[in-house]
């Protein structure tokens, strides 16, 4: 209930700071105080419901649906605290914390530019939606409410459903809150850009909008570069993308974002592309609220693993109307500005940077239209398009794009040289085609990719040329070239690891070799891991080098399937991964062996003897698991029985590291037959599920046919798979150490419009000075 009022009491507020600004911004009257105050409320309600949420998981208070459904007495801390953004209400609140934070930060922005109730009132209204998608889908909604069917009044759950066994994982920490920071932020330059078409400062809202862009570019990057790496590593997909409508739904705003950025330096540097600017700033956000109703709306329920179910027809109407509202607001002030923007726009020439940069805004911008025709099909169509349908239609328009990168940093504001351009460029144009010929020589003969790969390393070689001058000059200025560094290597990566990486499926019998893709595989055996899991232990060896893999696969009590986990080892040349499929038996007639396979609770009669398997043994064992080299020992607890006589025996087996575990055989007190345990399974529940043994003393007639245990697979090998990491990572660098350098120049400005007649000529005179000494060979993200 509390939760609840205080979801309220923020809408509330919210509605009535945009009020007050609003007759503050058009002189209608109002108070100051209440329109700050208000905000504060606002603030503080969002704070203190968010906090209240977090103490309701980690305390467990199962009486509300949403902790009940994300959360459960077994998680460890680390995964609770996650759960407050696994669930969409829950998502809801984390977007409205992070957008008041945001707004404290841009209000005292304002104020400081003289802009504050215009910025707060356009600010507070896209609060203010938040705030009521939050009360229809609010996280404090009691379990007998929202689940009538299976829950009486006052009835509270022992413990909650627990978290998507695909969500239970340490980069659940990071990559949703880096995503919906990025999301938050970028209401700011849409606010700037609506405010400056109100006002008509058509050209003063870039200055304070370009550090915004980039820490949104950084948020979305990050966020996105963190999906695929959790998408590689643990989710077992094989990939690190696979244009999956709601991952294609978070890299839109982040292309277009990448594009307001560049477009917003022209204009800074120029004063033109102001059309397009305001365009770009209203479209960016307004995929930001389009990419929430794709993933919370359940349109794309049967078409992406990430949609979330249909939430209700209520909060599907009020993000269609959220959506609209964003069009309205940002379209009828673009409209009523159109004609005197045109009037103030310049023309771009043919052969200069910005007619360079706008060509290739035009080039992301077709990227981004084809992505969002093909992420929205499923809305008009009850089909989804295929992955190959992105890469045949984004590669051309990427090398384009990697062209007009490398030609931009060879050219100059307002200066139309071709032949100084030709020379500028001779050199990295030369290495790039060397480059493209040792390719073609390794083996890369597509012509497309060949294309894709001289362009890559046209930007490469040009960037690294530029970024060793501007590191002689000034370490704050290589933000620019160490970005579209990055860009370059990550293009390459994903020419090595997605177009001329091998895949291949492999049945492994137990200690067989096989050869796959290369490499030797030998399956060496289960071994249980603490949480209850299995992981399965395959020795690979290649060119006199051996290691060990161990994929997991368990069945999930959460939903009763089958997860599993791949491993793979990483090299600079290729990475080798593999990924489980199934565990099998297969039965090799005409052999015969001593292996039998025990259930728990099921009495089996071997030879003269009854063995029961009655429970796992984890603890009396210890000292023999210590004894093994800081491993761990589990036993086996067999009751065995020969007519009346009945007796206990524990074979133990030791597990210590990536070796093979170490079966100790425990005979019956006769010591007519002994017990080896080769390998066990546990139960969705985690309990003992069946053990096999090894019975040694049978007689040949007394052996059961021999059935071999087979892991399946499926190998790939993935070349340069590291250079997909480590360019995102310098993408995302590059944009950090340009955000430094334009948070500094911001403050410079302030101080400058704050001085007047000599100070301030003098801190113009500085700035100017600075940009012209590095004019020649500023990069683009820089100037």
């Amino acid at each position: 209930m509390v939760g609840t009022i205080l979801v309220w009491v923020a809408f509330i507020a919210a509605v009535w700071a945009t009020y007050s600004n609003y007759r503050l911004a058009t002189n209608k009257g109002g108070s100051v105080l209440v329109a700050r105050r208000s905000f504060l409320v606002v603030v503080g309600a969002v704070l203190a419901a968010a906090a209240l949420l977090k103490i309701f998981i980690l305390d467990h208070h199962f009486e509300y649906a949403y902790v009940w459904g994300y959360s459960s007495k077994d998680l460890p801390p680390y995964l609770l605290v996650t759960a407050f953004w696994a669930g969409q209400e829950g998502s809801f609140l984390f977007w409205a914390f992070c957008a008041v934070i945001i707004g404290l930060v841009l209000q005292s922005f304002a104020r400081r530019n003289k802009i504050e109730h215009e910025v707060m009132a356009v600010y507070m209204l896209i609060v203010s939606f938040l705030l009521l998608l939050l009360i229809t889908k609010s996280p404090f909604k009691y379990i007998w409410d929202e689940h009538p069917d299976q829950f009486t009044r006052g009835t509270v759950p022992t413990d909650g459903k627990g978290l998507n066994p695909l969500l239970q994982n340490f980069w659940m920490i990071i990559h949703p809150p880096v995503l919906f920071i990025g999301f938050a932020s970028l209401a700011v330059p849409f606010v700037f850009a609506v405010v400056a078409l109100w006002k008509k400062t058509y050209s003063e809202w870039i200055s304070p909008a370009l550090p915004w862009v980039m820490f949104s570019a950084i948020s979305l990057g990050a966020g996105l570069m963190l999906g695929g790496y959790w998408a590689y590593g643990v989710l077992g997909w094989g990939g690190w993308w696979g244009w999956d409508p709601v991952e294609n739904s978070s890299l839109l705003p982040w292309i277009t974002v990448i594009v307001l950025l560049h477009t917003l330096i022209v204009q800074k540097k120029t004063g033109k592309l102001l059309r397009t600017n305001f365009i770009l700033a209203i479209v960016s956000f307004l995929l930001v609220v389009y990419s929430t109703f794709l993933t919370r709306s359940g349109i794309l329920g049967e078409s992406s693993v990430h949609s979330f179910v249909d939430p209700g027809s209520l909060v599907y109407n009020l993000l269609v109307v959220w959506i609209l509202s964003m069009v309205g607001l940002g379209g009828l002030m673009l409209k009523a500005r159109w004609n005197e923007l045109k009037s103030k726009s310049v023309p771009v020439g043919t052969w200069t940077r910005e007619s360079f940069l706008s060509y290739g805004a035009v080039a992301m911008a077709l990227s981004a239209l084809v992505i969002f025709v093909g992420t929205s099909w499923p809305i008009v169509s009850n089909s989804t398009v295929e992955p190959s349908f992105y890469d045949k239609t984004n590669l051309p328009v990427a090398v384009i794009l990697a062209v007009l990168l490398g030609l931009s940093l060879f050219t100059r504001w307002g200066e139309e040289k071709r032949e100084e351009i030709v020379r500028r460029a001779a050199m990295p144009f030369l290495l790039a085609v060397i480059g493209t010929a040792v390719l073609l020589v390794y083996g890369l003969e597509d012509w497309q990719m060949l294309a894709f790969a001289f362009s890559s390393l046209f930007v490469l070689v040009a960037n690294i040329r530029l970024l060793v001058v501007l590191a002689k000059e000034n370490l704050k200025i290589v933000g620019g070239p160490i970005a579209h560094i990055g860009l370059a290597v990550l293009f390459l990566g994903i020419i090595g690891s997605g177009r001329y990486g091998q895949k291949a499926p492999a049945s492994l019998p137990l200690n067989q070799t096989k050869n796959v893709l290369g490499y030797e595989l030998t399956y060496r055996g289960a071994q249980p891991v603490e949480d209850g899991k299995s992981q399965y232990l395959i020795n690979v060896r290649k060119d006199g080098e051996s290691f060990m893999l161990s994929p997991v696969m368990y069945t999930s009590a959460y939903n009763n399937s089958l997860m599993r986990n791949p491993d793979y080892r990483s090299g600079w040349t290729e990475d080798f991964y593999l990924e489980p499929v199934s565990i099998e038996k297969e039965s090799q007639a005409g052999q015969n062996h001593s292996l039998f396979e025990l259930k728990k609770g099921d009495p089996q009669v071997i030879g003269e003897y009854t063995v029961t398997f009655e429970k796992f043994d984890m603890g009396t064992h210890s000292a023999e698991g210590m004894a093994s080299g800081g491993g761990f020992a589990i036993g086996a607890v067999l009751t065995v029985q020969k007519g009346k006589n009945k007796e206990t025996v524990t074979p133990v087996t030791l597990y210590n590291g990536n070796q093979q575990p170490q079966p100790k055989e425990a005979k019956v007190k006769d010591g007519s037959i002994g017990f080896e345990m080769f390998g066990m399974a546990v139960g969705t529940n985690g309990s003992p599920s069946r053990i096999e043994l090894n019975v040694t003393g049978l007689s040949q007639q007394e052996m059961p046919a021999q059935t071999s245990e087979v892991l399946v697979v499926e190998a790939s090998v993935k070349p340069f798979m590291n250079f997909v990491w480590l360019g995102a990572g310098l993408v995302v660098l590059g944009f950090a150490v340009a955000l430094v350098r334009r948070g500094r120049e911001v403050r410079e400005q302030r101080k400058v419009n704050g001085k007047n007649g000599n100070g301030k000529r003098e801190a113009t005179s500085k700035i100017s000075n600075e940009i012209k000494q590095r004019e020649p060979e500023v990069t683009v993200l820089e100037n």
